[in-house]
């Protein structure tokens, strides 16, 4: 049984009426007010493999080798508002900055991953649940050691870690992909902790907006490294064409005080021809069609959100040594399994209800065949290559082109 406060009773996807008709949403106001989340600014490149290379994956498309170009726009500018300190204080803010990044890139990240330890399974009933599950790992592994070309990682570290969530009771670490169950996993979380008797008594709002839960980001580097070192860490993604359809329909197809004045507005204005006055103040009702164009763009009006963002840039997969590869397509089976390996209570069941707008269809492969049909083969095309990297390294089979 779901919890009263989670789901909003609302019709199915707005109808196409067109680019130029006024598309405001006319939904009934939602109790739910979204808060805006902080957007990642740290800049990184992609190198390309030379050209001939046995393991270039194409010679148009990036491999997996992250390569800071700079600190990240946050540090600089906390670096710069030091203008009124003295200017041995300024220096030695700098030195300690680049000692963090001496003693991170001197730090040792093999490759190879570790056997998960099974001595809590408790039955049986697990072996092919397992079997998968080795199989996901090794197949991480092989991705990463053939494509990655990662020895020591060279991103910024605290940027890194900034989407795993911190269970010390069970030695547990997180990391967040929105659009594959996290909400419920962050329920679970915090009956691990202590901090609820039950995953159906918590709310949306006390889920993604309570300060209940720890990231990894928040230790020092020392906390941080023993954490990445001793703890189980678990991974939970989804295929990218239908974690990317659910996040279109969660944000923009229901009131949302957030994701239409600051997204909506800006596509509308860029995207939408002779778009009326009405759409361009509220930002509602913006097309799935017109949302692809804002993802495709190179020059976006906004910047990316983790609702879209690609899996290989949320948790670094190929970074950081995942014990723990779920899938959505097998959430509750993969979750519960998970929980027989940290031994959490027997009565901890991973919650199968909707955590909102909970009377709409779930987002599956029918439903992205709807959404994909008004697009181009093209178009299509373009998202896959957007997320090629995620479709490569978890294994999904190319999507709907």
């Amino acid at each position: 049984m779901a919890p009263t406060s989670v789901g909003i009773s609302t019709p199915g996807p707005a109808q196409d009426n067109g680019p130029h008709q006024c598309l405001s949403l006319r939904r009934g106001s939602s109790s739910h007010q979204d808060v805006p989340r902080a957007h990642q600014n740290t800049k990184f490149h992609l190198p390309e493999d030379p050209k001939g290379k046995k393991e270039n994956l194409n010679s148009e498309r990036p491999t997996r080798v992250l390569t800071e170009t700079r600190h990240s726009q946050r540090e600089d500018q906390s670096l710069g508002k030091t203008t009124g300190l003295p200017t041995t204080k300024l220096a030695e803010k700098r030195q300690r900055t680049k000692t963090l990044f001496k003693k991170f890139n001197e730090m040792n990240w093999p490759l190879d991953i570790r056997p998960l330890n099974k001595t809590l399974v408790q039955d049986n009933k697990w072996k092919k649940t397992d079997e998968t599950q080795e199989k996901r790992r090794s197949f991480l592994q092989e991705f990463c050691k053939k494509y990655g070309g990662v020895s020591r990682p060279q991103s910024h570290l605290f940027h890194m870690v900034s989407r795993i969530y911190v269970e010390d009771k069970h030695k547990i670490l997180y990391c967040e992909v929105p659009k594959a169950g996290c909400s419920n996993w962050k329920r679970i979380l915090m009956v691990l902790n202590g901090l609820a008797p039950s995953t159906y008594n918590i709310s949306h709002d006390a889920v993604h907006y309570g300060k209940h839960l720890k990231k990894l980001d928040g230790f020092d580097l020392k906390g941080i490294y023993t954490r990445l070192n001793t703890y189980t860490k678990a991974v939970f993604v989804r295929d990218p064409m239908e974690r990317l359809v659910s996040a279109f329909r969660d944000k923009f197809e229901h009131p949302n005080s957030y994701y239409h004045p600051v997204f909506g507005k800006a596509i509308i204005k860029k995207y939408r021809p002779n778009a009326c006055e009405e759409a361009l103040n509220n930002g509602s009702g913006v097309q799935f069609k017109e949302f692809i164009h804002y993802l495709l763009d190179s020059h976006r009006p906004v910047g990316m959100d983790i609702h879209w963002e690609k899996v290989s840039k949320l948790c670094y997969p190929c970074l950081i040594n995942y014990d723990f590869v779920g899938k959505f397509e097998t959430l509750e089976e993969d979750a519960n399994y998970f929980l027989q390996l940290i031994g959490a209570p027997k009565e901890l069941k991973f919650p199968n209800f909707k955590d909102r707008h909970s009377s709409d269809e779930r987002t599956n492969a029918q439903v992205v065949r709807q959404y994909l049909k008004d697009l181009t083969r093209t178009e299509r095309q373009l998202i896959y290559d957007f997320y090629y990297l995620d479709y490569l390294m978890f294994n999904y089979t190319t999507p709907f082109l």
